[in-house]
């Protein structure tokens, strides 16, 4: 009999699979994820929102690592955005490396995690859950160490990821995270109904993401930068590219580019954009002209206005501000995957990374 291997692990066949399938085809069923989600998981985010709206937290924290990071970055946008509250990311190492063991009644502690099976995350919801706070656990895997250790838990339903470069896990999070927030409102995520056709669309634009990849195959180093919502899209768009194109890349805000790091773009060194149809993006304006006077090849994701004045980009459907990420993410994912095969590597398995990372 032979063992079926877990979700994240290269089964016989993927390890004969053509360099970047798995990634291509993780990208693509984004929009049958999302779709899954809105159907199959509405009733758990009415269950765990009454119950965070009957414990009436006064803060929010979360802890979550590496593309998870971002997705709880997001989250807390929609936390202080929608509900008002003052939230958080956690560093775990203050309770699992140095014992802190601060007071955290009155606290929602969500961790958020692909596979649920980091070791220092799990510490830190149970910690959490000792201390006084509520803890919800945001999963691919619900029997996973970390739902298990929260009183609370999502299922993001992305099923089996098995590129290492999480893409379709990232925005099915995002998209959980979305819903959970907007049912503690009140709401029933309604609004989220035409993401999956706005997300069939952008998939269409592969070819031309292929395209503008070739642009960029030399490059050393780049920069992403965003506002708002859209910042943590900046930055999983960074970690991307690092991961799978070995590039260094660094992701700035909007703001913090212009107080510093400003100085090190030149023409060599392109800078990946979010412009869109909201604040975020409206703040973004200023960031153009300085990156003009600078020479940027400067490649955008966001209102046709905003293409138009980059060097290339990839235009955005129209959609609310707050479910913007889930769309603008995938041409720089497939920016990441084409990137990678241009250059000659492999997508679906970067050297030296493994798909869970264990740390304290």
């Amino acid at each position: 009999m032979i063992a079926a291997a877990s979700p994240g692990q290269p089964t016989p066949a993927d390890r004969t699979a053509a360099p970047g399938a798995l990634m291509a085809a993780e990208v693509a069923e984004q929009p049958a994820v999302w779709q899954r989600l809105l159907d199959d998981g509405r009733s758990q985010f009415a269950v765990a929102a009454a119950r965070i709206r009957e414990y009436q937290p006064r803060f929010v924290q979360f802890v979550a690592r590496g593309t998870s990071d971002h997705a709880a970055l997001y989250a807390k946008y929609l936390t202080e955005i929608v509900h008002g509250l003052p939230a958080g990311l956690v560093s775990p190492s203050t309770m699992t490396a140095y014992g802190a063991r601060p007071d955290l009644r009155d606290t929602l502690m969500i961790g958020v995690s692909q596979s649920g099976g980091s070791p220092d995350l799990v510490q830190s919801l149970q910690v959490a859950r000792e201390q006084g706070a509520l803890t919800v656990a945001v999963t691919n895997k619900p029997g996973s160490p970390l739902a298990w250790a929260a009183e609370l838990q999502l299922d993001v339903m992305a099923g089996p990821e098995r590129a290492v470069a999480a893409t379709k896990s990232y925005t099915a999070q995002l998209l959980a995270l979305y819903l959970l927030c907007d049912h503690i409102a009140g709401g029933d995520g309604a609004a989220a109904a035409e993401l999956p056709a706005l997300g069939r669309a952008m998939l269409e634009r592969d070819d031309a993401v292929a395209a503008l990849a070739q642009r960029y195959r030399f490059a050393s180093r780049l920069v992403s930068t965003a506002r708002g919502y859209s910042y943590p899209t900046a930055r999983e768009a960074a970690l991307k590219l690092m991961e799978t194109c070995y590039l260094s890349a660094q992701a700035f805000s909007g703001a913090d580019l212009l107080h510093g790091p400003l100085a090190m773009i030149d023409p060599q060194v392109p800078v990946l954009t979010v412009i869109g149809d909201g604040v975020g993006g409206r703040a973004m304006q200023q960031v153009l002209p300085r990156l003009a006077e600078k020479g940027a090849d400067v490649f955008c994701v966001g209102t046709p206005d905003a293409v138009r004045s980059a060097s290339a980009g990839i235009e955005l459907p129209a959609v609310d501000e707050a479910l913007s990420p889930m769309l603008e993410i995938v041409p720089f994912q497939q920016l990441a995957l084409h990137l990678a095969l241009a250059r000659g590597g492999n997508p679906d398995a970067p050297r030296g990374l493994r798909k869970v990372t264990e740390t304290l």
